[in-house]
């Protein structure tokens, strides 16, 4: 009967209730380190049990009680420990013990199973005779799982020395054993410098002394002239079988069996799966090694090589690991390079670039073999996924003279297709791929074309898309001058992004003539590319239904084809997809997961930290905020691609508008704009242009909003781009809104036309859909509809009252405007500020819906015209907020409709935990209600717990905003604020923000 460690501890609780209870013998096996002596401590300690008498007995040290002292009535636990060191006479002893168990007692017998001298009998050979009533169970110990080694690895190493890759590597190395993996902790814990969390530095560690000294004393036991069966098993460093050990140990097959039945009866070795052989402790292998003198370990290592050529499959990389061991140079770099083609073949790009990396960074390697080595590693790289390590080492090589050109041609383009593709130095890499296209014409054609490609792709700053066009001829000629297929898709591949960015006709039927039933590899590879350019492309015009289709194919073409770079930026594509079409449920843990998983490689990551700031935008978490769209430090955000950098500088440019900071809004804005403009790819203008139209009109620069705008029209001209086509005119409203604020005259109309324009791309972004931005708009337009109402009514409403100095407090109080340089548009946001609602998808994206609903928010009443009941009113109603008594009720009735749309507005950002936009909409809401003195009859008093509006400015503190910004988001005074923060922490009684923080989300 095997049983589990928890049975075992109820069983023995069981044994110990009482002197008439049955007796309980439990035998407990396990290898060295398994934890027996631990178990039987637990034992001893039982809780909740009888005080029998507790005699520990440890077996070979010359312990144990006499015949007599073991025959005693009394109701005993025996703790037997290690019987495999015990001789026949305490065998003898403790047999008669184990007979003799009376009722209440019980007794936990030891042993490892590898070290008794009669196999599966702990007692020895003669029969026990067991007393009738006698339970007799088994305990099986195992070693730790994974899981079991992490929480080992978190309790020795704390938190940051706790990683996926060290615990995997400790978890290989040590068996699981639960002895050696405390005992490797012990030493990775004192090592210096400290502990990162690398598989290298668990290896550096060495071997613990414990697990040294035993696996030693077990070699040296078996006899000298079957001891090469353990060094070849040492030597191999893995599960081998029968014939491979012979082999390697240079004994021959019959004397090399013997010689493993040797190693196994006295443990030496273990029998590791069917017909495979080993030690039980992998890292056991290295103490074994370290013993070997020089001449003999590398002739085992000679043999190994050999042995393992004929595995099937090759192991091509520790065959050169045996080639180098043994001296073998030449044999060595050989398979090196069979290692890595076999590998690349594969799709295990990673692989080969650790295996020639380390290669090539070895001194004194000869020029030939460098020349071999070097564009595999270059190939690889461009495919996979690398970090610094393996540029420096390509921009070491490709100065060396000694290389042929078309080689040291070819190194370079590879390096300057990772600059730019995979560590954001586009600047560099441009010119490293302009030197190789001209170095490659004459010597590797086909080489040339691929240079000239990547010289096709327009996503990086500095470069007009005009000389990109022109680079496309050159590249297209030469590909067809190469006759290659896969050069030729090359090239297509990047001429679907060109056009595809730039909203061409011609884009969509060059996405066609993609060979994606292609046989040959190396083109499914350069199709996969091409479809997953088409998607990203796709998507950042605007075409979200097309660019998933597109988006599902390649990356569904790039894992068959074995092309992980592409794989993993259609995996940003897809992030992006998913928060402009609203998809946002779990959409910042995808982002934080994709940033880590790519933690070496952070520039391939961008697209993820971009949507988690505008995320974070959105949910009013301003300071998260920034450190995402500023990539957390890991790089320059000018580096980043053009489309993704203007969305990035939209959300910035809304952060700095929220903080009143408008002077450097503006700056920032003509600097975002000059990268577009001068990259002339217009239809990525969509995430930027509206808050920089913004900046530069409350920055009084209107001169140069009515330029961007323009620009931004004729650059459009008539190309099939919606989301840049809805952009342009959010742009339009919001320069006709913060136009008509500034205005003295004609501030009703222009308010109107403002609201007309909001309400026209609200449709827009609705038709494609992106929900945020459709409700940011429709929320303009009911902002502009209702100041033109109060306009028409009864002069300057709430917005002109905070241009001239006030800001109107919906709780009845009343206080100094935040900034009056804010008050140059038509509505107080987050910061005081005037203008169009910011959009926290100012970079790119919609509003959040629940997963489950095909990503769509609920459509708002469209706004597409001037607000009913707004236009043409000769006598409209007056400011509710201000005035004595009720407006007449026709004129109510006709602003009802647009109070109903802003109600739904902040409803939806609600729903979409958009905490700034719900807040600032309700706040909107607030200034057409009366102000009301005192608390009516029946309205609840809030004395205990929080009221709606102290949970709304708690929210938003939590959040990150100041009392000052959470003023102008409200429209309160910094004064009434501070009042409902200090009620906030008396009724949840916290002790400062962060403390509130904690509160909120207790409370149910």
């Amino acid at each position: 009967m095997i049983t589990t460690c928890g049975s075992l501890l109820r069983s023995f609780a069981r044994a110990l209730t009482g002197p008439r209870a049955e007796p309980v013998l439990m035998f407990v096996e396990g290898a060295a380190g398994e934890g027996k002596s631990h178990l039987l401590q637990e034992l001893a300690d039982l809780p909740d049990a009888p005080e029998p008498a507790r005699r520990w007995w440890r077996c070979g040290a010359g312990g144990g009680p006499s015949e007599e002292d073991g025959h005693r009535p009394e109701a005993t636990l025996w703790l037997v420990d290690d019987v495999h060191r015990a001789d026949e006479n305490e065998l003898r002893r403790l047999r008669g013990v184990l007979e003799g168990l009376g009722p209440g007692s019980a007794a936990a017998v030891t042993y490892r199973p590898e070290e008794i001298p009669v196999p599966g009998l702990p007692l020895g050979g003669t029969p026990m005779t067991y007393p009738g009533r006698l339970t007799v169970l088994t305990n099986r110990l195992a070693p730790w799982d994974e899981e079991r080694v992490r929480r080992a690895a978190e309790e020795s190493l704390g938190g940051s020395g706790c990683t996926a890759e060290a615990v995997t590597r400790l978890h290989e190395r040590t068996g699981g054993v639960p002895r050696v993996v405390v005992d490797l902790l012990a030493m990775v814990r004192e090592q210096w410098p400290a502990f990162t969390g690398t598989a290298a530095e668990v290896d550096a560690a060495g071997v613990p002394p414990r697990l040294a000294e035993l696996v030693l004393s077990r070699t040296h036991a078996v006899p000298p002239e079957h001891r090469p069966v353990v060094w070849a098993a040492a030597v191999l460093d893995g599960p081998a079988g029968r014939d491979e050990l012979a082999a390697v140990s240079g004994l021959g097959a019959g004397t090399g069996t013997g010689a493993l039945l040797r190693a196994l009866e006295g443990a030496a070795l273990a029998e590791l799966g069917e017909g495979r052989y080993g030690f039980a402790v992998p890292l056991a292998a290295s103490a074994v090694r370290a013993t070997l003198p020089g001449p003999v370990r590398q002739d085992l290592h000679r043999r190994a090589a050999n042995v393992l050529s004929r595995r099937q499959p090759v192991d091509w990389a520790a065959v050169a690991g045996h080639h180098r061991a043994a001296g073998e140079g030449h044999r060595w770099l050989r398979a090196v390079e069979r290692a890595a083609e076999s590998a690349e073949a594969s799709g295990r790009h990673e692989q080969a670039i650790t295996l020639l990396e380390r290669t090539l960074a070895l001194p004194g390697l000869p020029p030939q073999a460098r020349a071999r080595l070097a564009p595999l590693l270059a190939r690889n790289a461009v495919t996979g996924l690398r970090s610094d390590q393996t540029v420096e080492v390509l921009a070491q090589i490709v100065q060396d003279a000694a290389l042929p050109p078309a080689v040291r041609g070819e190194l370079r383009l590879d390096l300057g297709l990772m600059l730019c593709n995979q560590m954001g130095r586009s600047h560099e890499g441009w010119q490293v791929l302009e030197v190789a296209a001209g170095e490659l014409r004459d010597v590797r054609s086909v080489l040339a074309a691929r240079a000239m490609a990547a010289l096709v792709t327009p996503y990086w700053p500095g470069v007009s898309v005009d000389v990109h066009r022109g680079w496309l001829i050159q590249a297209v000629a030469a590909a067809d001058d190469s006759g290659d297929a896969a050069m030729r898709t090359a090239v297509l591949a990047n001429h679907v992004g060109l056009a595809m960015s730039c909203a061409d006709p011609e884009a969509w039927e060059l996405v066609e003539q993609l060979p994606v039933q292609s046989t040959d590899p190396a083109c499914l590879r350069q199709a996969a590319r091409g479809l997953c350019n088409a998607a990203d492309s796709a998507v950042w015009l605007g075409f979200y239904e097309r660019g998933a289709d597109l988006l599902a194919a390649g990356r569904d073409l790039s894992a068959r084809s074995g092309a992980p770079y592409t794989e993993h930026s259609a995996m940003g594509t897809r992030l992006l997809q998913q928060w402009w079409t609203g998809r946002w449920l779990g959409l910042d843990k995808r982002c934080e997961d994709f940033v880590a998983a790519t933690a070496d490689m952070p520039f391939i990551a961008s697209d993820a930290y971009v949507v988690r700031g505008l995320l974070a935008v959105a949910q009013g978490d301003w300071g998260e905020a920034r450190s995402w769209l500023s990539q957390q430090g890991t790089f320059g955000t000018e580096k980043l691609p053009v489309p993704l950098g203007a969305a990035a500088a939209g959300a910035v440019i809304r952060l700095a508008l929220a903080r009143q900071e408008v002077t450097a809004a503006a700056e920032h804005a003509r600097a975002a704009w000059k990268v577009v403009a001068d990259k002339g790819v217009w239809p990525w203008a969509a995430e930027l242009a509206p808050w920089a139209v913004e900046a530069l009109a409350r920055a009084g620069d209107g001169a140069g909003a009515h330029t961007m705008v323009r620009n931004f029209a004729q650059g459009l001209g008539r190309r099939d781009a919606p989301a840049a086509r809805a952009a342009l005119v959010w742009s339009r409203a919001v320069l006709t809104e913060t136009e008509a604020e500034a205005s003295a005259e004609g501030r009703r109309s222009g308010l109107l036309e403002a609201a007309a324009l909001y309400g026209e791309a609200a449709a827009a972004y609705g038709e494609l859909p992106r929900p945020y931005s459709q409700a940011l708009t429709a929320e303009g337009a009911a902002r502009c509809a209702i100041a033109a109402d109060t306009e028409g009514a009864s002069g300057p409403g709430p917005n002109a009252g905070a241009a001239s100095g006030q800001v109107p407090d919906a709780e009845g109080a009343s206080g100094p405007a935040p900034d009056a340089e804010t008050a140059s548009g038509p509505f107080p946001d987050a910061e005081g500020a005037s203008g169009p609602v910011p959009d926290a998808e100012a970079a790119s994206g919609p509003a959040p819906t629940p997963e489950g609903t095909s990503g769509r928010a609920p459509e708002p009443k469209r706004a597409s015209g001037p607000v009913p009941g707004t236009g043409g009113s000769s006598a409209p109603a007056p400011d509710s907020g201000r005035s004595s008594g009720p407006a007449p009720a026709p004129e109510e009735d006709a602003i009802l409709p647009v109070l109903a749309e802003l109600e739904a507005c902040a409803q939806r950002f609600t729903d979409l935990g958009a905490v700034w936009d719900a807040a600032r909409a309700r706040a909107l809401l607030r200034t057409r209600q009366p102000v009301r003195r005192g608390r009516p009859p029946g309205r609840p008093s809030h004395a205990d717990q929080l009221s709606p509006r102290e949970e709304e400015v708690a929210q938003l503190a939590v959040s990150g905003l100041t009392n000052r910004e959470i003023a102008a988001t409200l429209h309160l005074s910094p004064r009434t604020v501070e009042q409902h923060i200090a009620g906030a922490m008396r009724k949840t009684g916290a002790l400062s923000r962060r403390d509130l923080a904690h509160r909120l989300d207790a409370t149910p």
